[in-house]
């Protein structure tokens, strides 16, 4: 796309957002609603709204050239995210449960089940600073390693010459031997059979007619087919074979994309010189008069501060803000009439007594209802609309054909970095010229009150964590744990690679107080909410509700190990292994154990973003450790782990991910106060498998015919998860059945057979899963609202009294 197609979309996507703006901050504040399906309709439309602005501007930040746009949009982009987060928090509170079927409404948007796909920014991957890349390139050097010291211990046995030639005759002798059997059984069938008399004119006539009639046949019936794929072309039923491969025109549109990631670098460095250039000039033009400003402006609050209080002010330190914090949005005028407020305020009290407050229920009730939450991204939506409406979409750039940096906007923005810049260093000086002034006026040594001030400073400060490994680098750790199995390289595998379908009656069925199983596509969306957006972005993750854990349950084989790949590919995240088989043995005794964790934790701090992950997470909480696992001590990071995760903070992109396949045997109260999000996996509908069966068997080399019934397929393979179906794939798919498929395609029965050496996944084990989930704490919620509703309907009922006998 050109330049100005890119900022129509841009354009087009900020006008949605102002109306969803509108709506979600009206002038007059909304009243609570009192009606929970309205409510939760009004979050879901915002959700989805939401989405498709994430799309658009995802396509434009990706395409768009012009450095200081692409800034604006990226902050947009990033509020967006954080928003649709904070309406899936939302949702999952008030409805008490974590998959949500919106089929209705893509039906009133006229959307289709791909605009709920959560997309996935381009720039999570391409924009990772220098030194994220020296780390990820410090990790594959370390593997490489590693994996080149394996090898070279792998040495073979030396074999002598007549030793090898020996090997290599009884292998030759074999293969003649093979070969003249075939020869030998092909010539005892042709001795048994029959010699054929010479046909008579009758016969032959007859034997005419038979081939003409099944000729024809044949050719009607490949007019018939024929004429039936192009109607299922025509409709989209099955895809046309010349736009299988990608056209020219696609190629030409990823070579164009491709050339403009390539020029938006080179703006950008263009865009960065000037910056350096711009900054330079203010500081040797304006620099020496913001300071001699500032200084007075802080001079004149030192006077008037000892005027009101008799005393010279506290001033605040570099790390609390500095003398910012004093004038922030306010003049020292200001300042000093509040002081004048608060200095009356105090002489007013003294020696009046203080009304008493009348503690009787004065107020009126607050109407009950559903509001709301408050959002921590509304208020940078407004500002980056604003900036939008009031700069950008008014702007005229027929001459700015390039779409190169706006000078003047750079010389605003990086004014306020320099006056920043000036400003501690005025700091610094007033401090002391605070200090002096306080000698000469109040007789107060320095060192006296910054001892006095580094006692309160101290009273302030937390215990932290202690480093265990202070006197270590990163790349010796990072040499140690993967030696140790901790540290490993994530599978390449993207989101979509889990394959499955829409749930498209997820809303009927709950309609008639069923409740369904989510699909495969609601765990997709549910992984890229709470995985991959707040790893991907570090704005996101700050200021959206934080999710430290996640524990992914289902049974063997429905993916849970490919989504934990799929989670450290699409970031770029580090993946840490402390699974209690793969820590066994390792790092033994407490102080071993604690070295182990610190390790992990401190290095995925530094190489963030990155995921420990848990697999067999509830043999951390077994109720009783089976006798054959005892040796392993699976219980033993059961305390220190969750102490870990208590220190992690908002600024620190780590999620701790723990899978599970059988949660029943674990202490549901301990696993479920770690993990804050549990997930639960079902087996594939009729629909993903369907789906999922069509598109392995083409990526493994497999052609879809007629005479494969996927249909058939799918149905018998119910209660088998993509795991299964996979291996039986690969069984049927040799490099032998891959040749022969021109001449013999591919049929339902071939893949019955290497299926059914599979234990499928039987209907009571998912049952129990069902009701293992439904005493999680979010199960137990959502159990409570279900009974008080039946009570809230049923009392009514049963509230009516009996007519009296003798009245009518």
């Amino acid at each position: 796309m050109s330049q100005k197609t890119n900022n129509e979309l841009w354009a087009e996507a900020q006008v949605e957002l102002s109306r969803l703006l509108v709506e979600e901050i009206p002038e007059q504040p909304l009243q609570p609603e009192k009606d929970r399906v309205v409510f939760f309709q009004r979050l879901v439309m915002l959700y989805v709204r939401y989405l498709q602005i994430i799309r658009q501007l995802e396509k434009v930040y990706d395409q768009v050239v012009h450095p200081q746009k692409r800034r604006l949009i990226l902050h947009t982009l990033e509020s967006v995210m954080g928003r649709v987060l904070e309406l899936k928090n939302e949702m999952v509170d008030k409805e008490l449960c974590e998959y949500h079927y919106m089929d209705d409404v893509l039906h009133d948007l006229k959307l289709t089940p791909a605009d709920l796909e959560i997309t996935i920014p381009h720039y999570f991957l391409s924009e990772r600073n220098q030194l994220n890349e020296e780390r990820r390139a410090m990790l594959a050097n370390i593997l490489h390693t590693m994996e080149t010291t394996v090898t070279q211990k792998r040495v073979t046995k030396p074999m002598s010459q007549d030793e090898a030639i020996r090997i290599i005759q009884v292998a030759e002798r074999a293969r003649q031997g093979r070969l003249r059997a075939a020869l030998n059984e092909a010539s005892r069938r042709l001795s048994k059979i029959p010699m054929i008399e010479a046909p008579k004119p009758a016969d032959m006539t007859r034997a005419a007619i038979r081939i003409q009639k099944v000729w024809r046949g044949h050719v009607e019936r490949k007019k018939a087919k024929a004429a039936r794929l192009e109607d299922m072309f025509f409709l989209g039923m099955t895809p046309h074979p010349k736009y299988q491969a990608p056209c020219e025109a696609i190629i030409a549109a990823h070579a164009n994309e491709d050339a403009v990631r390539k020029r938006q670098k080179e703006h950008e460095d263009d865009y960065q010189k000037t910056v350096l250039e711009i900054a330079s000039q203010l500081l040797e033009v304006e620099g020496q008069d913001i300071a001699n400003n500032m200084k007075e402006q802080i001079r004149q609050w030192f006077l008037e501060c000892r005027n009101l209080t008799g005393a010279f002010p506290e001033f605040p330190d570099a790390d609390e803000g500095g003398s910012a914090v004093l004038f922030a949005e306010r003049d020292y005028q200001l300042l000093v009439q509040e002081m004048k407020e608060q200095e009356d305020e105090k002489n007013n009290k003294k020696g009046k007594e203080a009304p008493k407050k009348d503690t009787k229920k004065g107020k009126e009730e607050e109407e009950e209802g559903l509001v709301m939450l408050p959002s921590a991204f509304l208020a940078d939506l407004e500002m980056c609309n604003k900036t939008f409406v009031d700069f950008w979409e008014t702007r005229t750039e027929s001459r700015n054909f390039e779409q190169r940096h706006e000078v003047e906007l750079i010389k605003e923005e990086k004014r306020v970095d320099v006056e920043s810049e000036i400003r501690v260093k005025v700091d610094e000086q007033m401090r002391q010229e605070l200090a002096d002034w306080r000698l000469a006026v109040e007789k107060t040594p320095a060192k006296a009150y910054a001892k006095k001030k580094a006692g309160k400073r101290d009273k302030k400060k937390k215990k932290g964590e202690k480093d265990l490994t202070v006197d270590r680098t990163l790349e010796s750790i990072c040499q140690e744990m993967v030696d140790e199995g901790l540290l490993k390289r994530a599978n390449s595998v993207q989101i979509q690679d889990y394959i499955g379908d829409f749930n498209y009656l997820g809303t009927t069925l709950r309609k008639n107080d069923i409740e369904p199983m989510p699909s495969v596509s609601d765990v997709r969306q549910l992984i890229s909410l709470y995985g991959i957006l707040p790893l991907g972005s570090q704005a996101v993750h700050e200021k959206a509700p934080l999710t430290k854990a996640i524990l992914l349950v289902g049974p063997l084989g429905v993916g849970k190990k490919m989504l934990v790949n799929a989670i450290c590919q699409e970031t770029g995240a580090t993946l840490f292994d402390l699974s209690p088989l793969n820590v066994a043995g390792k790092y033994p005794g407490k102080s071993g154990l604690a070295m182990m964790i610190h390790m992990v934790f401190k290095v995925a701090r530094l190489m963030q973003p990155s995921v420990i992950w848990i697999d067999g997470a509830e043999k951390m909480f077994y109720k009783k450790v089976p006798k054959e696992e005892r040796a392993l001590e699976p219980k033993r990071m059961k305390k220190d782990l969750p102490k870990a995760l208590k220190l992690i903070k908002e600024e620190d992109r780590v999620l701790i991910i723990g899978t599970s396949k059988d949660p029943i045997n674990a202490d549901i109260k301990s696993m479920c106060k770690m993990y804050s999000k549990v997930i639960l996996i079902p087996r594939p509908d009729y629909g993903s498998r369907y789906v999922l069966w069509k598109q392995m068997i083409e990526k493994h080399g497999g052609k879809i015919t007629s005479a494969l019934d996927l249909s058939s397929l799918s149905k018998i393979s119910d209660g088998y998860t993509p795991g299964h179906m996979i291996q039986a794939i690969q069984q049927v798919m040799t490099k032998r059945r891959m040749l022969l498929l021109e001449k013999r395609p591919l049929t339902a029965i071939e893949f019955v057979a290497p299926l059914a050496k599979f234990t499928p996944v039987f209907q009571d084990e998912e049952e129990a899963l069902k009701k293992w989930y439904a005493k999680t704490p979010l199960g137990k919620k959502r159990a409570k609202a279900a009974a008080e509703r039946e009570e809230a309907l049923q009392v009514p009922a049963k509230g009516k009294a009996p007519p009296k006998k003798g009245k009518k």
